[in-house]
């Protein structure tokens, strides 16, 4: 049976660079590597054939060899066949390859000093999350603050070791320590994590109590939180190390908190700046006049109301915001006037008011104008 030209195989042009064979090799490897499809015997072949057209090409002087003889240049009469030709060092490199492109999927990371695998016993703990809500006012000021968080730490009648006090764990028989077994299947080498210790490199015969062997209990922590001025809905605080411990001493992983801040009864917030809507009556509105307004500090601020004020008017006040998170800056707090109709009138208010509107002469433009324009779009239609 005829072999598939490498290039076709890899997917890649004749001219094609180191970089782009390895990345072509690399996608095509994952897609029917034997750990990602068991049992289909045709990911397997293709994945062979996939290992040899990159082992060829990724040389250059192999590569030249078959650009100039194609298959027959490593073959029993060709250039690089026989006993210690191409195909002693193609069967001894095929490892190399995969420990540099698949260290991670295969089972295990790529440790210094001589590059082999070994495994680990100690596992990271996982990171935690925990949601806390604060008022708009904590967020203005900051605070500290105690959260109890349920977790795993670390056992303390084992130090997080796992075995029973006395004992210690043993090197696991099935991967020597290393934490990862290796098969071989014609040319290639595959490795999986070991299946007795699961990767750690290292068994438990006599498991401490308190723990099964796990080397941490769960338990409630109280915790202090600082949580710093300005922060805004959704910030995130990372407590490193404070999440769960890990397994048989290694790391603990880290406590995020998650903060929400809940709605005020005055102030809406928008990233620094502070808006409050305040109801002003139709006198102070119409005449003018002074009115105090609360401010997130507790304190009171004056604002000055010009005569003949109108709904939807705007009054900054510089400084009176949220401050910046890690900064000496202030947003802004911004009044929203919202003119307010009297209600509940009695007989004499009624009779003042309808006074008013008989000698009322150029006192509501506003309105004046809109229904100046609606009488000329119904006088358009009637024409």
């Amino acid at each position: 049976m005829s072999k598939r030209d490498y290039y076709e195989t890899l997917g890649v042009q004749r001219d094609a660079d180191e970089k782009e064979l390895k990345s072509a090799f690399r996608k095509l490897a994952k897609q029917y590597h034997p750990d990602a499809n068991p049992g289909d015997d045709k990911a397997e072949q293709k994945f062979k054939e996939i290992a040899e057209a990159y082992e060829v090409l990724k040389n250059d002087e192999h590569r030249a060899a078959y650009d100039r003889f194609g298959h027959a240049a490593f073959e029993g009469g060709g250039p690089g066949g026989g006993p210690g030709g191409f195909g002693t060092e193609f069967n001894s490199s095929m490892s190399d390859i995969f420990e540099d492109l698949f260290g991670e999927f295969m089972g295990g990371r790529r440790q210094g000093g001589g590059g082999g695998r070994r495994g680990s016993s100690a596992a990271r703990g996982s990171d935690l999350r925990y949601n806390m809500e604060i008022s708009l006012t904590e967020a203005y000021s900051g605070k500290s603050a105690q959260i109890r968080v349920p977790t795993s730490v670390t056992c303390e009648t084992c130090s997080g070791q796992g075995a029973k006090p006395g004992t210690q764990p043993t090197t696991c028989g099935t991967c020597n320590g290393n934490g990862a077994v290796r098969s071989s299947s014609g040319f290639f080498t595959v490795e999986r994590t070991c299946p007795t210790c699961q990767g750690r490199g290292q068994t438990i015969s006599d498991p401490c109590t308190d723990c099964s062997g796990a080397g941490r209990v769960t338990k409630e922590r109280t915790l202090s939180v600082n949580i710093p001025a300005g922060v805004e809905d959704g910030t995130r605080i990372r407590l490193a190390g404070e999440g769960e411990a890990g397994v048989r001493g290694g790391p603990a992983g880290d406590l995020y908190i998650f903060l929400s801040i809940k709605p005020h009864e005055f102030f809406q917030r928008d990233g620094a700046d502070l808006f409050c809507r305040v109801p002003i009556s139709m006198t102070t509105a119409s005449l003018g006049g002074d009115i105090e307004v609360p401010t997130i500090d507790g304190k009171k601020a004056r604002v000055n109301i010009p005569d003949g004020t109108q709904t939807g008017k705007q009054f900054r006040l510089k400084g009176k915001g949220m401050p910046v998170l890690r900064s000496t800056q202030h947003g802004d707090m911004y009044i929203q006037a919202a003119i307010e109709t009297p209600v509940n009138l009695s007989r004499k208010q009624r009779e003042l008011l309808a006074e008013f509107e008989k000698e009322a002469r150029d006192n509501s433009p506003q309105s004046e104008g809109f229904f100046a324009k609606a009488k000329a779009f119904w006088d358009g239609f009637s024409a």
